[in-house]
């Protein structure tokens, strides 16, 4: 019982000192009284549900939501705020990345006794399922609230707030997408967290030749197109197939089954294939293999090596500052042998 009652003391309230619908239902998942209603299934699995609901709803309660009640005179400002707390809106991400657990919990028990009890008990109107899709709505919402706030911001001191705020948020956008994605990779065998962020995934046709080795023959032979979805990581390139999706209605999501990794410490490029701009080339030890790759469109092209252009030069920065470091640490080092080197009576 000591718990239950701290954790319905603990959470959060709104504006109007609501308590959060989940939250509410998150607290009575510890209720001794309805203990014996709750399924097998979802015992300590309250984490697994919820996601981190509860860092979400902290963060707007006690942080976000007095940014915004200092806008309320010019609204505009609120581009300031979203930029200010760009880092917080983190949240977001590790909640989506954890949808498909909950989902696929929710629906091993969204017909148990014990949710509808709850439901009944606190009077809500909605089911628990819509209220754990509200965050990644509101989500969505935010580019939809900055896009309408800059049209009628055109004369505003604070358009470029606004703008960087909207390019915040969609940029969030895409890096959920493409996380909800990567965790859908089966059949990789090491740590995904480790090949670093997604930067970009999509579908392409690729064609593959091996150059050298024991498959060279083999290869050459079948050097035909295939279809595969590409992950760019901060230092690895995924190759996957995507498989048929799984599920009903809006259930339904795709999976990739892994298929080859390139260490981008490894590869090169060529920009641009003779015969179609759609194409562009990935050579990997010195061109051993290499990868013809089509995107869909040109533009879909261009912005995939401008973020692979991004990778490389980065790693030659970082290796040239490593070369540097050594090159001054070898000097240093010969700095010190030699002055341990002159005699005591002889001036350094």
């Amino acid at each position: 019982m000591h718990d239950y009652e701290e954790n319905r003391n603990c959470l959060s309230y709104s504006q109007e000192g609501e308590e959060s619908p989940d939250q509410l239902k998150r607290a009575e998942m510890d209720n001794p009284a309805l203990s014996d209603l709750l399924p097998p299934v979802l015992r300590n699995k309250k984490e697994v549900l919820f996601g981190n609901m509860p860092e979400i709803y902290k963060f707007h309660s006690r942080t976000f939501l007095q940014d915004l009640e200092g806008c309320l005179e010019t609204a505009e400002r609120v581009g300031a705020c979203f930029l200010k707390r760009k880092e917080h809106f983190q949240v977001y991400e590790r909640y989506c990345n954890n949808k498909p657990q909950s989902e696929l919990l929710w629906r091993q028990c969204s017909a148990s006794a014990f949710f509808q009890e709850c439901q009944k008990k606190l009077e809500h109107k909605l089911g628990l399922d819509s209220y754990l899709l509200k965050p990644v709505q509101r989500l969505t919402k935010y580019q939809l609230l900055l896009k309408e706030l800059l049209k009628h911001s055109a004369d505003s001191e604070y358009i470029s707030e606004l703008q960087g705020a909207l390019e915040a948020m969609l940029d969030l956008l895409k890096s959920v997408n493409d996380s909800m994605h990567q965790i859908a990779i089966t059949g990789y065998e090491g740590e995904l967290s480790e090949l670093g962020r997604v930067l970009m995934q999509g579908s392409f046709t690729v064609w593959i030749s091996h150059k050298r080795g024991s498959t060279r023959m083999k290869d050459l032979a079948r050097f035909k197109p295939m279809q595969r979805h590409l992950f760019l990581h901060e230092h690895a390139l995924l190759f996957c197939k995507r498989r048929e999706e799984h599920g009903e209605g809006h259930d339904r999501t795709p999976s990739y089954s892994f298929k080859h990794c390139l260490r981008m410490s490894a590869v090169g490029i060529t920009e641009n294939v003779k015969g179609d701009v759609k194409k562009f080339e990935l050579w990997y030890s010195g061109r051993e293999e290499v990868y013809v790759v089509q995107a869909p469109t040109f533009q879909i092209k261009i912005a995939w090596l401008k973020e692979i252009r991004k990778i490389l030069t980065n790693q030659q920065r970082l290796l040239q500052g490593f070369y540097f470091a050594s090159n001054c640490l070898s000097a240093s080092t010969l700095g010190v042998l030699f002055i341990s080197a002159v005699p005591n009576d002889v001036p350094a």
